[in-house]
């Protein structure tokens, strides 16, 4: 598996390098910035193929970084939160963030979160991976190859895991997917029961397409069984 390009936004200087070095060994290029200022450039300006984000950091925090970038950056954001800080685990996926890992980090877990990503990212990127190109439902628009998507035909802009969960409602309009199954095709890992990510992330979309929250025309709850994207 190729490795990616990764940005590490973290302070503590020796965690910093614990991870760099963790990282480095199963070929993933990594560069570290400790300064949450500096961060937003970096991440707008290099581009990388993931980023793994602390929330607290000296100058601008992550919950602020990840807004700020969102609008210029893509690819995956994983953010870094402390253990009790349940709150930003919902803000961070609130304002963007594709995935959260509680301190302290657990070498094993981060490795497989990122292998995901990068398996994800590998089958996207393959010549093969898409055979119809262009989804057309309702006012939706969505363009497997250039991953882009536009509503009443303008451009939405999209996280990674916002588009990815988006492609396989689409995908499957009309039938129901189940939390579990969302999650597992998302993230790449089996789901614990416990995240709200696909709430989440359905809560975003749902109003990046203007779909009323409370009585969802587009996405639909359905109770006990999942979410379906109405035809």
């Amino acid at each position: 598996m190729t490795g990616l390009r990764i940005l590490l936004i973290e302070d503590d200087a020796e965690l910093a390098e614990l991870t760099l070095e963790y990282l480095r060994g199963f070929d993933h290029q990594v560069s570290h910035e400790a300064d949450g200022n500096r961060a937003v450039q970096r991440i707008i300006d290099e581009q990388p193929e993931l980023v793994l984000l602390d929330i607290m950091l000296p100058g601008k925090n992550g919950i602020d970084i990840c807004r700020e970038v969102r609008e210029h950056y893509r690819n995956p954001i994983i953010m870094l939160t402390a253990r009790s800080d349940q709150i930003d685990q919902i803000i961070g996926l609130e304002i963007g963030a594709d995935d959260y890992i509680c301190k302290p980090v657990e070498p094993r877990l981060l490795v497989a979160r990122i292998n995901a990503i990068s398996r994800r990212i590998q089958r996207d990127s393959s010549p093969t991976a898409v055979t119809d190109n262009l989804i057309q439902i309702q006012d939706l628009q969505i363009n497997s190859n250039a991953r882009k998507v536009s509503h009443q035909g303008q451009p939405l802009s999209l996280s990674t895991q916002e588009y990815d969960l988006l492609h396989l409602l689409a995908s499957n309009a009309g039938k129901v997917l189940s939390r579990e199954y969302i999650f597992h095709e998302v993230r790449g890992l089996e789901y614990d029961g416990m995240s709200r990510f696909v709430d989440i992330t359905i809560s975003r979309l749902r109003h990046k397409i203007g779909d009323d929250p409370h009585q969802p025309e587009r996405i639909k709850t359905v109770r006990n069984r999942g979410y379906l994207l109405a035809t």
